[in-house]
């Protein structure tokens, strides 16, 4: 027995290690390179924030040491999170970031994607054990700011590194083939001192691994891999995940009282607690094939779902319902399908929504929730247009539009006239969404090698804000997501925080 602990005890010393325990989503935290003074990865819950704190001579040469929080990830993965130090810090090449690794032992196979003290933002590698660092002198890039936006994505065997100052979209630093890096690989983030004697210290925030899918994954066909309701603060960026699954939901709504939000899953709706729990079925009747729209009176009252309607004829499609926000049973609102939900009139009768009637092109029409015809809004013959929602002093109709070619955000007036173009960028921009208090659009932007009358799951997408008067959009997500993310109202009753759905993938 004491020969087994020997040579236990001689392994772990040669590889230069000491081993900690689970941090938030990190199975586990290291030093890596047995450096003088011991760091720490600690998760604080109620912030779902990591304080890293190591020291290390450096991660260059052919040796490292440094403080590793980390999994093993197997494929491809994209992990982004927010960095920032501190303190001020003793060495100005100090450094933190995203690290893919092939082992624990400290002259592995590796990747970083790294910032320094200085602002040096850069990719550095080894590609063979024991080998010297390597970086692209000729890519070098400098950040004038901390609290960086850092994104490490892993494609096949290229590792490819973006960053963004906050607000802005992410951008290309550096991308590197790793022909000897494994299948099978630790993934996490760092921090070294470059200093032995000191222990420096970041804060790292809105933290996601995500496992891309395939281009062509149908995600109705072939079902969610993986789903986070989150909240976020639009005003500092703050995200916390309430709830996860390993299977899939869609499309919060906050609750007027701000203390829960519902959200659809499997065909049925579910309450949850905005700070987390388990979910509670809500009572829809006999209405039980629920899609992704669905929403509130701005009175509190009334709940509008999109809801299968089948066809004595045979077939079907979605049509919209209206029923207590309490819960009930529904009433119908639209005959004809496919019509799906999207927004209520600030005079608490008329839904928003979009339908396609006699051709295949999707036109915005409204409907009294109390009887009457609909009324066409848009009458697009080739284009297509989505997610109309009435402003709260009800004098607008926003919505989304690819008149000119990309998708883009429109308004127009509740009798469908005064059409006027409120972005105009080379992103794909989907369902805004106008806060309660008036002042503020949120909405969803897709790259521009999507096309634009799509707006598929599982892809790299950003959220944005701009003024409801008009304005530059600034980011202020970068998640992986798409289709449910956000696809009606889900601000909160106080104009501060948005919830929205991203995506894990497979794990």
């Amino acid at each position: 027995m004491k020969l087994i602990l020997f040579f236990v005890c001689l392994l772990l010393f040669n590889a230069g290690y000491s081993q900690g325990g689970r941090a938030g989503i990190f199975g586990n935290h290291a030093d890596v390179g047995n450096p003088k003074m011991k760091g720490t990865t600690v998760y604080d819950e109620a912030s779902q924030t990591y304080t890293i704190r190591g020291a290390g001579y450096n991660i260059w040469f052919a040796r490292d040491e440094f403080q590793y929080a980390y999994n093993s990830v197997k494929g491809d993965f994209i992990l982004t999170a927010q960095f920032e130090f501190t303190a001020k810090g003793v060495e100005s090449h100090r450094k933190f970031g995203w690290m893919v690794r092939e082992s624990l032992a400290e002259d592995a196979v590796h990747m970083s994607a790294t910032y320094h003290g200085d602002g040096l933002t850069v990719m550095q590698w080894r590609n063979g054990k024991g080998q010297n660092m390597r970086d692209p002198e000729d890519e070098i890039f400098f950040m004038k700011k901390n609290a960086q936006v850092i994104q490490l994505e892993r494609n096949g065997k290229a590792l490819i590194m973006r960053v963004a100052y906050l607000g802005e979209p992410l951008q290309v630093v550096g991308k590197k083939e790793m022909e000897n890096m494994p299948d099978q690989v630790l993934a996490g983030i760092f921090i070294c001192s470059h200093n032995e004697n000191v222990i420096e210290e970041a804060k790292v925030w809105n933290v996601s691994i995500d496992k891309p899918m395939p281009d062509n994954y149908d995600v109705y066909g072939q079902g969610f891999k993986g789903a986070r309701l989150e909240t976020m603060n639009v005003f500092d960026g703050k995200r916390k995940v309430i709830y996860k699954s390993s299977t899939g939901f869609e499309a919060p709504n906050w609750m007027p009282d701000g203390k829960s939000l519902i959200f659809n899953m499997g065909g049925l709706l579910y309450k949850i607690a905005a700070g987390g729990g388990e979910p509670v079925k809500v009572n829809t009747g006999t209405a039980a094939r629920l899609n992704n729209d669905h929403g509130i009176s701005f009175d509190g009252k009334l709940l509008a779902i999109s809801n299968f309607k089948p066809n004595p004829a045979g077939g079907g499609g979605s049509a919209v319902y209206v029923l207590p926000l309490q819960g009930g049973e529904p009433r119908l609102v639209t005959e004809g399908t496919p019509s799906y939900f999207h927004g209520w009139s600030a005079n608490n009768r008329d839904v928003y929504y979009v339908a396609q009637r006699d051709t295949n092109i999707y036109n915005v029409y409204k409907c009294d929730v109390n009887g009457g015809k609909e009324v066409q809004l848009t009458f697009n013959k080739s284009n297509h247009v989505d997610g109309p929602e009435g402003s709260p002093d009800g004098r607008y109709v926003y919505f989304n539009g690819s008149m000119t070619g990309t998708m883009q955000l429109w308004r127009m007036d509740p009798e469908g006239n005064n059409l006027e173009q409120l972005t105009f960028d080379e992103n794909n921009n989907w369902f805004p969404h106008i806060s309660p208090d008036g002042k503020w659009i949120a909405f969803i932007s897709f790259p521009n090698d999507i096309n634009p009358d799509s707006h598929p799951a599982y892809k790299r997408v950003t959220l944005k804000l701009m003024p409801a008067s008009g304005g530059a959009p600034k980011v202020i997500a970068y998640l992986y997501g798409g289709q449910g993310t956000i696809n009606v109202p889900s601000w909160s009753p106080d104009s501060k925080q948005i919830s929205f759905v991203s995506y894990k993938g497979l794990e």
